[in-house]
C-alpha cells in the first residue's frame, strides 16, 4: 500500500550513479605510475645511443642535452608556468563575475552570463588563440606614444578565454550544489540576497570548487605549449631552436622533446595527486 504524503522524503541513494566517475584528464594523469615517464625518457635517450653506438657519437645526445637543459628550463619552462599563472589569475576573476551572473535574479544578465559562458567553453582553444592573435593589434598609441603588444599578450587573453568560462561553470554548479534550505533558512533569519550570498553560500562553495579549479589549472598547464604557434618563445619553441643550433641532428628529437615532456609531468603530476586528495577529503557526504 502506498502512502503520500507533503512532506520530504530522502529518496535511496543510487549507488550506480554515485559510483560512475568520469575519468577528466587530470584524473588520466594522476593515474599513471610515476615511473612511466621517467621509463620512456631513459628510452628516449637510449634510442639515439643505440644508433650512434658504431660511429663513436653516443655521448653526443647527453652532451647536447645537458648543455641547453638550464636554457629550456629557465628561459622556456619557467615561461610557460608564468603564462599559466596569468591566465589562471584572469579567468578565475572573470569567471567568478560570469558564475555569479548566471544565479543573478536578472533575466538579462543571467542570459548574457550564460552565452558568454556557454560561447568559450565550448570553443577550440587553437581557434580563440588564433582569432586573438589576429584580431588584437599589435601596437596601441596612447596620447602619442606607440606602445608594442608583445605575442605572449595575447596568448595570455587567447588562453584565458576558455578557462573563464569553465571557472564560471564551476562557480554556478558550486552555488547550485547548496541545498535549497540553506536560502529558506537565511529568507527566514531576513537575510538579503547579498548577505545570503556571501556569509551563508560562498563560503560553503569554496572547498568544494578547489579540486576543479585545480583541474583546470592542470590542463592549462598542459595546453601552453600552444602558444608557440603564435610565436612565443616558450619551451616548446626553444626546444626546437636548440635542437636547429646543434644542426638539426634527427637523434636529438626524441631527448630533447622527452626532455619537455618529463618537466610537463613533473610539474602536473603532483597537482593531479593533490587535486584527487582534495575531492575525497571535500566529498559531500551522504
Amino acid at each position: 500500500m502506498t502512502h503520500q504524503t507533503s512532506f520530504a522524503v530522502l529518496k535511496p541513494i543510487d549507488h550506480a550513479r554515485l559510483a560512475y566517475d568520469p575519468m577528466t584528464p587530470v584524473r588520466c594523469l594522476a593515474a599513471v605510475p610515476p615511473w612511466v615517464p621517467f621509463a620512456l625518457f631513459m628510452a628516449a635517450l637510449a634510442w639515439p645511443t643505440m644508433a650512434l653506438a658504431q660511429s663513436g657519437e653516443a655521448v653526443r645526445p647527453f652532451n647536447a642535452l645537458w648543455r641547453w637543459s638550464s636554457f629550456i628550463v629557465l628561459n622556456g619552462f619557467l615561461f610557460n608556468i608564468l603564462i599559466s599563472f596569468l591566465c589562471l589569475l584572469i579567468g578565475t576573476l572573470v569567471g567568478v563575475v560570469l558564475g555569479l551572473g548566471q544565479v543573478s535574479l536578472s533575466r538579462p544578465v543571467r542570459a548574457f552570463s550564460w552565452f558568454i559562458t556557454q560561447l568559450f567553453r565550448n570553443s577550440p582553444w587553437l581557434v580563440l588563440l588564433f582569432i586573438v592573435m589576429l584580431a588584437f593589434p599589435f601596437e596601441v598609441t596612447i596620447f602619442g606614444q606607440p606602445y608594442f603588444i608583445p605575442a605572449w599578450t595575447k596568448a595570455v587573453v587567447g588562453l584565458s578565454l576558455p578557462i573563464m568560462a569553465n571557472i564560471s561553470e564551476i562557480v554556478r554548479g558550486a552555488i547550485k550544489s547548496v541545498p535549497d534550505t540553506q536560502w529558506e533558512a537565511a529568507e527566514a533569519l531576513a537575510f538579503t540576497r547579498r548577505q545570503t550570498m556571501w556569509r551563508i553560500i560562498l563560503p560553503q562553495c569554496f572547498k568544494r570548487m578547489i579540486p576543479p579549479w585545480m583541474n583546470w589549472y592542470a590542463i592549462l598547464t598542459m595546453a601552453t605549449p600552444l602558444v608557440s604557434i603564435l610565436g612565443v618563445e616558450e619551451v616548446v619553441n626553444l626546444t626546437r631552436q636548440a635542437i636547429v643550433a646543434e644542426q638539426n641532428r634527427p637523434e636529438l628529437l626524441m631527448p630533447f622533446y622527452g626532455f619537455v615532456l618529463l618537466l610537463f609531468f613533473a610539474y602536473c603530476y603532483p597537482i593531479a595527486r593533490l587535486t584527487l586528495s582534495l575531492e575525497r577529503r571535500f566529498a559531500v557526504k551522504l
